[in-house]
């Protein structure tokens, strides 16, 4: 192999990327080629914004790093999105950008006239622009290490073309550091003390988890952690590992709380805190979902996210997996009977199935978009990787959750970035090709990248994806509703389009429900033929998710600064 930089990144990303989610740009020609000479994979795309998200996707299900490359200029510019939507959930990646030559640089280059590396350091843990191909070896590790450590998140390295064609002479070249991190870090004795003795006075505790559990080495703490202690677990935020759904201490999503709450069935007194920092996904701070006077146990491998919205009584800076293990092998005695409370909050979500018990399978000869839901995730085969996309259509998904037995499920993020439905999933059936993978999405949502269907097609993904078709933004056009009166809406609709006939012009397998008994033989017609699939399912616009109304807050306020979505500012 003719080394220069690009081939001397390839052999030295070799250890650590099996896949390269990319688009072709010239600038990395060379470094293409030393990835076919080191045998990783190339996944090509049609947009660098997928090719972002896709290995964002294969990231949170192998729970490791996700690597992509895009080339100078537009190509930076398009994936700059995929990289702002990792960073805001903390995902690791690795993204390398192409660039001008360096020797050129304020000649009004091709591809050039932006500052790439200055425009990405505010939305990247690190970025840095490699300026002499020996240096590339070091400059991997410690990017890799970068992206791994604490709460991880994406780095950059652009590599100039020039840089890239460079020959390299294997005597100039370091020892580099390992492209992985050390041991997690363990909790410290009086943390463990402290965390101990607030588990063992609680009567009702529970257990959030969030996105913070996919970086775990060991899957299966948590399980035994709540299975030894009795504690029941709620899973949430961007993405998560929690209990298998069938689990009788599964208790679903952060709305369990909530209804359990409205039924009188009590409330939890201590709440762990367990990679699940305070956010939207939490309904703020505490006097949200989490009552006020509920005591907090926090346990966060970033000291920055712990009492991030408010004081917590015990704060455990480590390793979530190793925190768990370590409080196992700590607790003297059997733990507390939990059984009956435990109970109470599990069944608590049944609760939520009572608003729309009673509701009619159409609205006006469209399909009611709960029952949609449920159909659709009550087809899948157990342990289906599901991706939900879209703003109410995600949030529909999660409601109905229940029906599937899924073992990982990845949501719209902390930005609630519409569109990245299609390279997440496309990641995620990379990342595991054994396993089902089912994107369900709003109409709107799967306009963003619908070209993606493309790329499933040319490189045999039998990903189906779903579509809740209601002809509007959902979340926006309701929200106008409640702002502007209903018939006032503004750029919030969309036209009747037949995705369906989208997906079989890119060669892929497409079916039109209009009626719920025909929907769930759809999706199993789709998963049976071992293809790229899309079913386009008629719902809805009359029905308003519960979780819109809650997310515009109180619009009626006439002593506030109405801020819809947001917190309302008192008039002073």
């Amino acid at each position: 192999m003719h080394l220069n930089g690009g081939t001397l990144l390839a052999r030295t990303l070799a250890e650590a990327a099996p896949v390269i989610f990319t688009l072709h740009g010239g600038h990395l020609d060379s470094f293409f080629q030393g990835c076919v000479e080191e045998g990783i994979e190339l996944m090509d795309f049609r947009h660098e914004a997928a090719a972002v998200n896709a290995a964002d996707g294969y990231a949170r299900v192998t729970g490791g790093l996700g690597v992509a490359a895009v080339t100078s200029g537009p190509g930076f510019s398009n994936g700059f999105a995929g990289i702002t939507n990792a960073f805001a959930d903390g995902v690791p990646l690795l993204v390398i950008i192409g660039a001008p030559p360096l020797r050129e640089v304020e000649t009004r280059e091709l591809q050039g006239g932006l500052d790439q590396i200055a425009a990405l350091t505010p939305v990247t843990k690190w970025a840095h622009r490699i300026t002499a191909p020996e240096r590339i070896p070091d400059l991997v590790g410690l990017a890799v290490r970068h992206a791994l450590s604490g709460r991880p998140g994406p780095v950059v390295l652009e590599l100039p073309i020039d840089v890239a064609f460079t020959p390299v002479n294997e005597a100039h070249l370091r020892p580099a550091g390992p492209l992985r991190i050390g041991a997690r870090p363990a909790p410290g004795r009086q943390a463990l003390t402290d965390a101990l003795e607030l588990l063992d006075g609680a009567e009702r505790p529970v257990i959030l988890a969030g996105e913070g559990t996919l970086w775990w080495q060991d899957r299966g703490i948590l399980t035994e952690f709540a299975e030894t202690t009795g504690i029941p677990v709620i899973s949430g935020g961007p993405a998560s590992r929690g209990l298998p759904s069938r689990h009788p201490l599964n208790g679903h999503g952060l709305g369990t709380l909530t209804a359990l709450g409205m039924s009188g069935g009590g409330s939890p007194d201590v709440v762990i805190l367990l990679g699940f920092p305070l956010s939207l996904f939490s309904g703020g701070g505490p006097g949200g979902a989490i009552p006020a006077d509920a005591k907090l146990l926090q346990i966060d491998a970033d000291a920055a996210e712990i009492g991030r919205l408010g004081p917590v009584d015990v704060a455990v800076q480590a390793d979530g997996a190793e925190t768990l293990a370590a409080l196992l092998d700590a607790h003297e005695g059997p733990w507390r009977d939990h059984g009956e409370w435990a109970g109470k909050l599990v069944a608590a979500h049944k609760l939520m199935e009572l608003l729309f018990a009673d509701a009619p399978e159409e609205i006006d000869g469209r399909i009611h978009p709960y029952h949609a839901a449920k159909e659709a995730l009550a087809t899948l085969d157990p342990e289906t990787i599901i991706v939900a996309d879209g703003g109410e259509s995600a949030a529909w998904v999660n409601f109905t959750m229940p029906e599937a037995e899924p073992e990982i499920v990845l949501n719209p993020g902390y930005q609630g970035h519409l569109g990245i439905g299609q390279g997440i999933a496309i990641g995620a059936q990379r990342a595991e090709p054994g396993r089902r993978v089912v994107q369900i999405t709003g109409d709107g949502a799967v306009g963003f990248h619908i070209q993606e269907l493309d790329t499933m097609v040319r490189h045999d993904l039998p990903i189906v994806t779903v579509v809740l078709a209601n002809d509007t933004w959902g979340m926006s056009i309701h929200g106008q509703d409640v702002l502007l009166g209903k018939g006032n809406d503004i750029v919030s609709r969309l036209a009747p389009t037949a995705y369906e006939k989208v997906a079989q012009a890119f060669g892929a397998h497409g079916e039109r429900v209009e009626k719920l008994s025909d929907l769930g033989p759809a999706v199993r017609r789709a998963l049976d033929s071992g293809r790229p699939s899309l079913v386009n399912v008629l719902i809805s616009n009359e029905v308003v998710h519960p979780m819109t109304t809650a997310m515009l807050g109180d619009v009626t306020a006439t002593d506030e600064i109405v801020v819809p979505y947001y917190q309302n500012i008192p008039l002073r």
